[in-house]
């Protein structure tokens, strides 16, 4: 009897995935799950290079290509002319998982237009009702190839520094301005802390307004380094070296946690059944009634205080 198609050897997956860094990262343990409950795959991910380079870093992909390509515009037309070349890299691959939006079943069409034989279509948008982690459902679509997620977290496995310096990582942004603090009471919060230094990390989100975090800052005489607009990388190489992260519901929120960083998360109106990473070294402070303004520097400085204890607790029944 020939072995079905997963069953090879060598199978070729291809998992399919834009959205921001925090989808991106909701979604690893899925295609964690592909690499290991595969036997021996080929994996690779098509989507934003700078964001899906964390899936190779990992050792989760084998490659990663770029979804910004001219010849792709086609594939989301119906009856559309299909470019050879891509048709082809579609077609070899023995599994492929895509998270695209697709409403009207363009892409999908085309994809077994072009040869795709076994695809599997997952949920561009979360449950909201349900509270199963956002992870938990983007790996629902591998259940129909008997794949079952029992982690709904990763470790990217990057080594921290043999001496790591004394310094709380801030992420005082987000994509989203409701999502967000203010950056007074992250001043107010950075002062009430016994730290030697921060790292303040931004991104194009805050590039217009993080000037006002950090000139309150230098008013206090806090010191701090500023990572700004790197490339994800880069941020997690800086992370991984920090005691602790303070941030919001937020993509680099989802890196640090990855990082195996303990964190404390400030959560507002989103519910952080679904969206707070599900790693074991995070705490989420929830805000009362949903509003982020009533929390205080003051109570999320007494969080943080408890923090290394509930860490050397956690390390110790590890």
């Amino acid at each position: 009897m020939e072995p079905t198609p997963l069953l090879q050897t060598r199978p070729r997956v291809l998992v399919i995935r834009g959205g921001a860094i925090g989808d991106f990262i909701l979604t690893l343990p899925a295609i964690r799950l592909l690499r290991e409950g595969l036997p021996n795959p080929h994996l690779e991910v098509l989507g934003y290079p700078g964001i899906a380079a964390l899936a190779t870093a990992a050792g989760f992909a084998d490659a990663v290509r770029s979804i910004e390509h001219g010849a792709m515009a086609p594939f989301f037309a119906p009856g559309a002319k299909l470019d050879p070349g891509l048709s082809g890299y579609f077609a070899s691959f023995t599994l492929v998982v895509s998270y695209l939006y697709d409403p009207d079943g363009f892409f999908a069409g085309n994809l077994k237009r072009a040869g795709v034989k076994t695809l599997l279509q997952g949920s561009h948008r979360m449950e909201e009702t349900s509270e199963i982690p956002a992870a938990a459902q983007l790996a629902r679509p591998l259940e129909q190839v008997a794949l079952y997620l029992e982690q709904p977290w990763v470790s990217l496995g990057l080594q921290p520094p043999s001496a790591p310096p004394p310094v709380i990582a801030f992420h005082p942004g987000s994509g989203s301005p409701r999502k967000n603090w203010g950056y007074e009471r992250w001043a107010e919060l950075a002062s009430l802390l016994d730290a030697e230094s921060f790292l303040i990390v931004s991104g194009e989100a805050e590039r217009a307004t993080i000037g006002d975090l950090l000139a309150n800052l230098e008013r206090r005489g806090i010191r701090f380094q500023h990572l700004e607009g790197a490339p994800l990388p880069e941020v997690a190489k800086a992370l991984v070296g920090c005691q602790l992260y303070v941030g919001h519901d937020s993509g680099i929120s989802h890196l640090a946690a990855a990082c195996d960083l303990p964190c404390v998360l400030l959560f507002g109106q989103t519910n952080p059944e679904i969206w707070a990473p599900r790693n074991p070294a995070v705490t989420v402070l929830r805000a009362p009634g949903g509003q982020l303004a009533s929390l205080t520097p003051a109570a999320v400085a007494e969080k943080l205080s408890a923090e290394p204890r509930a860490e050397a607790e956690r390390a110790t029944e590890g």
